[in-house]
């Protein structure tokens, strides 16, 4: 028979007779202090034998990974004091420790690589470098549980001496903590005794102890990082922000407003992309394309269909006017009056404290990493020999192409199909995977391919652009299907098939700021990253690329950079709405069907379709759905996608209702004013209601109000 299997049938049967014959009975407080003479007379009759028994018992529970190794140390405090207490559990718990890890290693470690080698390597790479740094934090927090440690680090690479000295050296002082506290116990005569000075000093030091020991830690990590870098012995600001954009304008302007001393450092122009290249100018030219769209369709409203009449050259004059309306509201004007020093230049971070702008640098206690992020172009053959677009550069074209090919069928690259599409151009829209929208359930990506189709949009899914090529003059898209290659004729190329950090040209990769798998700046819950003075915030952070979660993101950023040291809060990702402006837009907060499948949840759906609202039916819009997703047999709310005119708009009840706990049977008894879009939540909240009425409670009704008519 295999070992392993030989030591996990020996393993089982023991902690199974730890158990049937309740042997945890004698690990309690209760009969611990109905032997404790027993016990003392037994270690001044023979300290020595007692001793022994005593370390091989805790070496068998800690080995064993059985509960009640906490009680016992709070014996060897009572029964051997402080002192020589101390010594034994120390070694004990040690031992048992370093055993319960190489028997998991044994049994469990080759089957968890086989299956899990892959995300293993990373770990097994961290663990050579800092393993011993890592398992001394854990061991000095004593919330983390230690027989969870044990087992966890049989699967690492991490050597058993290694271990044994550092487990040794790290559970010490928490050990002495539950020892003093277990010499304190030994001392209560009746349930007065609870109240002794001595007793409750020592039960301070456990609540407090985590706490102190977690504080040691940040302090141990920090000093760790920073060493090599020069402090200052004194800042000229608080912080210095990179990046104008949403983020980093929300973090500065929080940062002057609490009165500290804030650069906010941007190499191009204030307001970041959503002002210059994203959400202001797409919406901008997706109003035009809707009246241009309304127009054609006048029919539907009574009037005569008529050919929108324009210059393309205005609308984009158009665009580029609401850019600069909305401007000045980001402009270094504006920041300034608010107390923001701002810099237009390059940013380099020369060191943890160190940033140079202009040719000057700043000394500052405190970085914010706003960078944003750019269109991510795919190495397609020949594609840099043509003057491709993206939604950085769409914004300067004055001529509108007659054939348009949008890679992507994500959010921006379809607001730009159907926008270009209903103001006349010919589009086709290429998308690798079978459905665009793919973050959506697939019956709402299959609603907005047939919208786009019937608007003479020709989507092409599950089609892979393989080439660029050119010839006679003429520009060609070389794709690939399953049914072969074909050309595809372009005058302009739009490529949207998502976007990536902007992590490389001003230091990062120079200081060795971590770079998550996402390729975005590595943060924790803190929006700190591997220094712990650096935050980082927005596209450049992830996870959402969204304006409003960077805005988000920037509060607890600038928040924790400036108050850190007294007050952390770990930044909110519970409720994240977002939405694609299409015709009709799509809107969604939480979780949808298809990821409360992945996550093994069991829940309903509930479908309310606004083909029959009054408002959708008046304004000639009522083609959608709204679609919450709640657990089984209950209201709350676990996400909501909504397909209408105004989604984004009317998703916000819910987003509202998500973040306060409130479900849909407070939506369906909130007054709506009619006729409203806003409706809908309430209409779908009572088709909740109507699935999960109360049938007894209706016959009840049913026979009472019988009774009464006769």
């Amino acid at each position: 028979m295999n070992t392993r299997i030989i030591a996990l049938v020996v393993l089982a049967a023991l902690v199974s007779a730890f158990f049937y014959f309740d042997l945890s009975s004698y690990l309690t407080l209760e009969y611990i202090k109905s032997q404790q003479a027993a016990l003392d007379a037994e270690v001044l009759s023979n300290p020595l034998r007692a001793a022994a028994i005593y370390f091989v018992i805790y070496v068998l529970v800690a080995a064993l990974s059985l509960p009640g190794a906490a009680i016992m140390t709070l014996l060897g405090g009572a029964i051997f004091g402080l002192g020589w207490g101390l010594l034994i559990i120390s070694f004990a718990s040690t031992i048992g420790a370093t055993l319960a890890m190489l028997v998991a290693r044994f049994i469990f470690r080759d089957q968890v690589r086989a299956r899990f080698g892959n995300q293993l390597g990373p770990i097994d790479r961290g663990i050579e470098k800092d393993g011993a740094f890592y398992l001394f934090t854990l061991r000095l927090v004593p919330i983390f549980p230690f027989f969870l440690v044990n087992l966890l680090m049989g699967v690492t690479a991490i050597s058993a001496p290694v271990f044994f000295i550092v487990s040794q050296i790290g559970m010490l002082a928490g050990t002495a903590v539950f020892v003093n506290a277990g010499t304190q116990l030994a001392q209560i005569e009746d349930l007065s005794g609870i109240l002794s000075p001595g007793l409750f000093f020592s039960f301070v030091l456990l609540g407090v102890f985590p706490l102190v020991a977690k504080k040691i830690v940040e302090v141990v990590k920090a000093n760790r990082v920073l060493r090599g870098y020069t402090k200052p012995a004194s800042f000229e600001r608080d912080v210095v922000v990179i990046g104008a954009g949403s983020g980093g304008l929300v973090a500065a302007l929080i940062i002057a407003t609490v009165k500290g001393s804030v650069t906010l450092i941007e190499k191009n122009k204030m307001g970041g992309d959503c002002l210059n290249t994203g959400c202001v100018p797409s919406k901008s030219i997706i109003r035009s394309a809707k009246l241009a769209a309304d127009m054609k369709s006048g029919s539907a409203l009574g009037m005569k269909d008529m050919t929108p009449d324009f210059e393309f050259k205005d609308i984009m004059q158009r665009v580029h006017s609401i850019i600069k309306t909305i401007e000045p509201h980001d402009s270094v004007e504006r920041y300034e009056s608010l107390g923001v020093n701002c810099e237009m230049g390059e940013a380099k971070i020369l060191s943890p404290y160190e940033v140079q702008v202009n040719g000057k640098i700043i000394t500052t206690k405190n970085i914010i990493i706003a960078a944003g992020a750019s269109p991510l172009v795919p190495d397609i053959d020949g594609i840099e020999d043509v003057d491709y677009l993206t939604s950085d550069s769409l914004w300067e074209i004055e001529t509108q192409p007659n054939r348009l090919v949008v890679l992507g069928g994500g959010p921006i690259g379809s607001e730009m199909t159907q926008a270009f599409a209903r103001l006349g151009s010919q589009v086709t829209q290429i998308e690798a995977a079978d459905r665009i929208l793919s973050r959506e359930d697939p019956e709402i990506s299959a609603m907005m391919t047939k919208k786009f189709l019937s608007e003479g949009i020709d989507v092409r899914l599950s089609t892979r652009a393989v080439a660029v090529r050119q010839h006679e003059g003429k520009k060609f898209l070389v794709v690939e299907t399953q049914s072969g290659k074909e050309e595809i004729e372009f005058d302009e190329l739009l490529v949207a098939v998502g976007r990536k950090a902007n992590v490389t040209g001003y230091g990062l990769e120079d200081l060795g700021v971590e770079i998550g798998p996402r390729g975005t700046v590595a943060v924790d819950e803190y929006l700190k990253t591997n220094f712990p003075n650096i935050y980082a915030v927005g596209d450049v952070a992830g996870p959402y690329q969204f304006t409003h979660t960077a805005s988000h993101m920037a509060w607890f950023a600038a928040v924790n950079a400036l108050f850190g040291s007294f007050k952390k809060f770990k930044v909110d990702y519970s409720v994240v709405p977002w939405a694609t402006f299409t015709s009709p837009e799509v809107a969604r907060v939480g979780i949808n069907e298809t990821e409360a499948k992945e996550l093994g949840i069991d829940f309903e759906v509930t479908n309310y379709d606004i083909s029959g609202l009054d408002r959708a039916l008046a304004d000639q819009t009522a083609n959608g759905v709204v679609k919450v997703i709640t657990p089984r047999g209950k209201d709350k709310i676990l996400g909501v996608t909504i397909v209408a005119d105004h989604a984004g708009d009317v998703l916000s009840e819910y987003v509202l209702a998500m973040k306060h706990g409130l479900g849909l049977g407070k939506i369906m008894g909130t007054i709506h004013i009619y006729p409203t879009l806003s409706e809908m939540n309430k209409f779908a909240a009572s088709e909740w209601r109507k699935a999960h009425k109360p049938e007894w409670a209706l016959d009840l009704s049913e026979k009472l109000l019988r009774f009464l008519r006769n």
